[in-house]
């Protein structure tokens, strides 16, 4: 079985328990995602399977989009409704102070990294950090935020769509929204709407998986690339994974023959070299 699977994941539990589920409905253990979800949020997962893990870092740095509820009032030690609490208190703001907020986080940022996440640092998940009460300096990566809108507001409840890269975590990105407002809050809900050219729409939950309703896509229904078909000497050598000359002017190109994926390849200067090999 080789293929990309688009998973509507459950909420309460973890992008690696739709791992193994799939590992169990497929009997094959070569499956990655692309884009870690908490377990309190649901949405599209993209799943690689068999050859196609080969694509999981390309696909990861897709454009993600989400739906987001912050709980006003609240302070967690997650930064989620999870959590324990830290903090409470009543809180008021206007409709347009919000939509201020949120069109100032547009563009690039710092980020500071949860501490209750699976980053590792010197070797340790940092949320093993939090469990031990074990002081770390958090890290903090460049993220983008591409598009952020106001979808509802009152005075409990704030819910925003946000378009962002790779690497941007939406409970950080909460708590940064509930500084700038002066505010307590803390992520109540979230839903992945959408990855690279693909939303919520397009995907198969775990039931739908195990009543063997679902589609299997492949590299050129997700990436935007050009499809070339080898001719037969062509394929030899692609086969070798030789370097090739084609009259194409394109940055990257999926190679064909007798209507199955061979490769990936890649343009430097005037030769395409082998980026990804699916035989």
């Amino acid at each position: 079985m080789n293929g990309i699977l688009l998973i509507n994941k459950e909420k309460g539990k973890t992008s690696r328990d739709m791992v193994n589920e799939l590992n169990h409905i497929f009997c094959i253990k070569k499956i990655g995602h692309t884009g870690t979800l908490d377990p309190l949020a649901t949405g599209i997962l993209i799943m690689c399977i068999g050859k196609y893990t080969k694509l999981v870092d390309k696909l990861s740095f897709a454009k993600k989009k989400y739906r987001a509820t912050i709980k006003i009032g609240i302070k967690t030690d997650t930064l989620d409704i999870t959590g324990n609490i830290l903090e409470k208190g009543e809180f008021k703001v206007s409709k347009e102070e919000v939509i201020n907020v949120l069109n100032s986080l547009k563009g690039k940022f710092e980020q500071e990294i949860p501490i209750y996440s699976a980053k590792k640092i010197n070797g340790k998940k940092l949320y093993e950090y939090a469990r031990n009460g074990e002081s770390v300096d958090l890290p903090k990566n460049t993220v983008e935020i591409y598009d952020i809108n106001l979808v509802f507001f009152n005075n409990d409840e704030i819910v925003f769509d946000a378009t962002v890269s790779k690497g941007t975590y939406i409970r950080s990105l909460i708590d940064v929204i509930c500084k700038k407002l002066g505010i307590l809050g803390t992520m109540s809900d979230l839903v992945r709407t959408m990855q690279g050219n693909f939303t919520i729409d397009d995907t198969f939950t775990i039931e739908n998986v195990k009543l063997n309703n679902y589609k299997l896509l492949k590299a050129r229904d997700v990436l935007d690339y050009k499809v070339y078909n080898l001719s037969e000497e062509e394929y030899l050598k692609v086969k070798n994974g030789n370097k090739m000359v084609f009259d194409l002017n394109e940055d990257h190109i999926i190679l064909m023959y007798q209507n199955q994926e061979i490769a990936i390849y890649k343009k430097e200067n005037d030769i395409y070299r082998a980026e990804i090999m699916f035989i």
